[in-house]
Parts: structure tokens; C-alpha cells; sequence
């Protein structure tokens, strides 16, 4: 059997995240795989992926805070808010200053109403709204919260009537680039799309753990799961009393460690479950003992 945890893999471009998978399920040899927090085709970067027990991490794992860098072109916008698409319309940028792109960039910086792209995976009466907007139909999607906790800009370089802008994002999970893209675009008059991306981070996963596809071909490095769990979240050591209340799905007291996930361990060290803090009771969220 597959040893369970999670290969942090530096995702090639025009490579789908069920690509990615579909290769490691080969090169891990269990179909017990999946991943957290999806990377579209033209993206690159860390993708986490769970094998055998960790794949009942992922959920968790898709909601921690994600970072990017990025390239945003002013001037030119697209049906799908990136260079994928179609280009729905141009206008010059070349009267937008370099002080207005960063008067752009601080409005969507913090708790922001995002409305996600129109060609996204989100639901609508049942639907993808990709399969729907690419169908023809007009897709209404509602903006939601967000938080772009930092969005600084690196480098902005005007050419042909255009602006590409190079920056950084730390944001909450649902967040989407490509929005952002949009936005800044939308808000400074000229329309904008993301012709870059490249994911650096996913909770405490860097590209400094990840494997590239051939890397991973020549020796697949799993991260064990009690290391995994140990890096994401808040760890709680158990007494053997404790631990069996646990392992058979039963609830201990709180102690501090705040709503949760937490991973809590056995005497020995071993990975017992995730648990969250509801009150003064501790539930289990995940049981892999």
C-alpha cells in the first residue's frame, strides 16, 4: 500500500490539475489521489497533492491562505479574464500612470466583494458555470467575500498601448487572479486580463518542497502525513487515555488551540485525527487511526 501524505508538486503550464493526478497515481501507485486547490492549465506552480489517508486532508488544505505572483495586462480584456480567451475588447492604457495602477491595486487589496470569472468551476442551478458560459449562455454569478491580504505591485512596464503590471498576492482560498485582473482593468477604464501566473505558496507549502513532474518521476517524495498535518495546523499531544477517546471517534475537552483544524497526536507520536474546537468540547473532524 502507497505510504499516506501529500507531494508538493511545482505544477508545469498546459497541464490541468487532473493531469497532475492522473501522473501521480501512476508514479504513487494507488488511485487514491487527489489534490487541493485548483490550478488552472496556463497557471504553474505548487499543487498539493494527497495520497492514500492525507487525500481526507485536501478539503482543509484548499482553504489555507495561497500566494501568487503575477502578470496582469492592462488594455485588453477577454471572455475569460486571461490569456486563454477570447479578446472581448481593447483600449489604450497608455494615459493610465503608474500612480493610478497603484491607487487601482490598494482598492482590491483587504475584505473585498469579488464576482468570479465567468468561465469558472463554481456551481449555478446544478451547472458549471464554464460549461454554461461556453454553451453561450449568460452566466450570473454573485460576488462574493474575499480577502487579498497583500497585493503589491513589482513592476509595471507600459508598451503598445498596453500595461503589464508584475505582482504579488496573498489572498484567502476562493480568491481568483484572474478576477483581480479583471478589476484593476475594469476600475482604471481600460479593461484587464492575467497573462501570468505562477502559484509560490499554498499554506505552509512553498516551491522550496516542490518536486517537479520529472523530479517526482525519478523519486516520488511523499511528505509523511503526521509531518504534513504538523506543518498546517495547530498540534496537540495526547495522553493514552486520551488517544483512544479519539481513535474511536469520541470527543475530548477543549484546550485553547483555537476553532480548528488541529491535528492531534498519540503518545508515540503518531497521527491520530483533526479535530475543531466547538466551545468547551473538541470534535473530531477526520479520524485516521
Amino acid at each position: 500500500m502507497a505510504e499516506s501524505g501529500l507531494i508538493i508538486v511545482d505544477k508545469p503550464a498546459e497541464w490541468t490539475s487532473h493531469d497532475v493526478v492522473a501522473k501521480l497515481r501512476r508514479l504513487a501507485g494507488t488511485r487514491r489521489v487527489g489534490h487541493a486547490g485548483t490550478l488552472d492549465p496556463m497557471a504553474t506552480g505548487v499543487l498539493v497533492v494527497g495520497v492514500e489517508k492525507a487525500t481526507r486532508l485536501l478539503g482543509h488544505l484548499a482553504l489555507t491562505e495561497k500566494v501568487y505572483v503575477a502578470t496582469m495586462r492592462l488594455g485588453v480584456s477577454t471572455n475569460t479574464d486571461d490569456a486563454e480567451g477570447e479578446v472581448t475588447s481593447t483600449a489604450s492604457a497608455a494615459a493610465v500612470s503608474e500612480a493610478e495602477v497603484h491607487k487601482g491595486v490598494a482598492a482590491l487589496t483587504g475584505d473585498i466583494m469579488q464576482i468570479p470569472p465567468q468561465v469558472s468551476a463554481i456551481k449555478v442551478d446544478g451547472q458549471r458555470a464554464y460549461k454554461m458560459a461556453r454553451a453561450g449562455e449568460e452566466v450570473e454569478l454573485s460576488a462574493r467575500p474575499v480577502t487579498v491580504r497583500e497585493f503589491s505591485v513589482l513592476d509595471v512596464r507600459p508598451h503598445d498601448g498596453v500595461i503589464d503590471v508584475d505582482a504579488t498576492v496573498t489572498c484567502s482560498s476562493g480568491t481568483y487572479i484572474r478576477a483581480l485582473a479583471r478589476d484593476l482593468g475594469a476600475g482604471l477604464g481600460v479593461g484587464g486580463h492575467l497573462t501570468a501566473l505562477r502559484r509560490t505558496r499554498v499554506g505552509p507549502y512553498g516551491l522550496s518542497r516542490a518536486r517537479t513532474i520529472d523530479q517526482l518521476a525519478e523519486e516520488c517524495v511523499v511528505l509523511p502525513i503526521g509531518e504534513a498535518v504538523s506543518a498546517a495546523f495547530p498540534r496537540r499531544d495526547l495522553t493514552s487515555d486520551e488517544a483512544r477517546v479519539v481513535s474511536h471517534g469520541g470527543r475530548l475537552p477543549a484546550a485553547g488551540l483555537g476553532k480548528g483544524p488541529i491535528g492531534v497526536f498519540g503518545p508515540e507520536g503518531e497521527l491520530l485525527a483533526l479535530v475543531e474546537e466547538q466551545g468547551r468540547i473538541a470534535k473530531p473532524l477526520a479520524v485516521f487511526a
